[in-house]
């Protein structure tokens, strides 16, 4: 049996309305966001006594979601350093089509974002970049160019 679809993408964070916010801005839209506690979360993720509150962004195409997680109990626990660079092992960014990603850069940028390096041309295909927004949340650009 093969995979259906990617799902989504979990972010544990620690001020969910501002990361909710960040990722409104971007274009994403709020499913939904609510309070999620039990045996059935405990026995999923494998920790005792959870109490978390839970976001779902959705891409406006219906096809890619995020999900944001802030817990309430157990307290996260904060990797280091907290800014990794991008050759730090594990997940370091999700990647977003956008059509102009200077508009993009130029509304993030008023929610604390800020350009990781700087928006390069990828040959005759593609304008990129990183950015990093709230809680040091990296999110890569990417404008296919015609």
């Amino acid at each position: 049996m093969t995979i259906h679809r990617m799902d989504n993408v979990l972010i544990v964070v620690e001020d969910l309305d501002a990361v909710i916010s960040f990722f409104v801005e971007l274009g994403m839209e709020l499913e939904g966001k609510g309070p999620i506690e039990g045996a059935w979360v405990e026995a999923v993720i494998g920790i005792s006594d959870v109490r978390q509150e839970v976001a779902m962004l959705r891409t406006p195409d219906g096809n890619g979601r995020i999900e944001l997680a802030m817990f309430h109990t157990p307290k996260a626990i904060r990797p280091e350093p907290k800014d990794a660079p991008a050759n730090t092992l594990g997940i370091r960014r999700v990647m977003f089509a956008v059509d102009d990603i200077d508009a993009v850069v130029a509304r993030l940028r008023s929610h604390g974002a800020e350009l990781v390096g700087e928006v390069a041309r990828y040959e005759d295909i593609y304008r990129l970049c990183y950015v990093r927004g709230p809680e040091g949340i990296v999110v890569g650009l990417a404008e296919q160019l015609s």
